[in-house]
């Protein structure tokens, strides 16, 4: 989800003979798991990618937020309203760490906001969709937060260092939004008819877009080779989307409620569940800016950067008095 369409600057995947001895002995240390750290040589397409695809997924845990901040005013308890808030924040923490590890590689967090502002840079087509009902928000930890787990771990263990190390933590976290979001849909479908109702929209609604985060089909999906090859992307398009199909459909069965997909069935001899066609023309009209909340999320963005701008000159401002008084002290002892 977080490397939807991320160009790896690369025509075709390098192969020994078209590397130079540079490349090679980049790719001998790939082949070896030995980690990337910031200080390392990388190729500019390795770096470039790395800066592409954690850009994007800094943006999906920050407008990640959107859809949910929008209920914590009509949460029905206490407890749920403090369980939404709870979640917000840590999506914020994520985004905050991802920028860091951008920053590792030599693009400014200023720089990679404007990228967001400009269109440059994208997030995942999941969060331009709007939430209409409280299952929704039960359906987004769920669903959505059980397709980032599905897509994250697997990054645990991907060759740049920082972006690896941030994970860790990341999946942690996003293991309790995924139960928490299961437990909100649970209750609702223990409840009142209107309420499992309520649940079955929910699903209804974000079932194929869920199938949608992990990107094009792997025969669509030009860059993912070169990006395998580097252990950036360490599982396919396809296989990621498998996985969480299989994952996914007993937990829908648990909860009585039955996933949009007439063509939706178990297939003994492959040990896996075979699902319907994807509407990829909705896909590509969503990341193309065409979903049902493109423009509202990226004004809301904007807005939010525009009027914190006085923030960052004060700290800034601060930063250099600091500076200037402790050289002082310095100059004068």
């Amino acid at each position: 989800m977080y490397a939807q369409l991320v160009d790896t600057g690369q025509k075709a995947v390098q192969d020994d003979a078209t590397m130079s001895a540079e490349d090679r002995a980049f790719q001998q240390r790939i082949d070896a798991d030995v980690k990337i750290e910031p200080q390392d040589a990388m190729p500019e397409a390795y770096r470039r990618t790395l800066v592409r695809q954690i850009q994007q997924h800094a943006h999906s845990e920050i407008v990640g937020m959107l859809p949910e901040g929008n209920w914590v005013t009509r949460a029905p308890s206490l407890k749920r309203k403090a369980i939404l808030m709870a979640k917000i924040q840590d999506e914020a923490g994520h985004g905050l760490y991802l920028y860091s590890a951008v920053e590792t590689l030599g693009v400014t967090r200023d720089e990679t906001t404007e990228a967001l502002l400009a269109g440059k840079s994208k997030y995942s087509s999941i969060f331009n969709y709007p939430t209409l009902n409280w299952a929704d928000i039960g359906t987004i930890g769920w669903l959505v937060d059980g397709a980032a787990i599905m897509n994250q771990i697997p990054l645990c263990r991907c060759s740049y260092g920082p972006y690896a190390r941030a994970m860790v933590r990341i999946c942690k976290e996003e293991s309790f939004h995924q139960r928490q979001g299961f437990d909100l849909l649970m209750a609702m479908c223990r409840g009142t008819p209107e309420q499992k109702a309520m649940a079955q929209d929910a699903l209804d609604r974000w079932w194929w877009p869920s199938l949608m985060m992990f990107g094009p089909p792997d025969a669509s999906s030009v860059h993912s080779a070169q990006s395998a090859k580097w252990k950036i992307k360490l599982l396919s398009n396809d296989e990621l989307r498998q996985r969480f199909v299989d994952q996914t459909v007993p937990q829908a069965e648990y909860l009585g409620l039955v996933i949009p997909d007439p063509d939706l069935c178990w297939n003994a001899e492959r040990g896996h569940y075979d699902y319907g066609a994807i509407d990829w023309d909705e896909f590509f009209a969503v990341i193309a800016g065409n979903g049902p909340c493109n423009r509202e999320r990226l004004e809301t963005r904007r807005k939010a950067w525009d009027d914190g701008a006085w923030v960052r000159e004060a700290a800034v401002a601060h930063a250099a008095k600091v500076a200037a008084r402790d050289r002082a002290a310095k100059e004068a002892a």
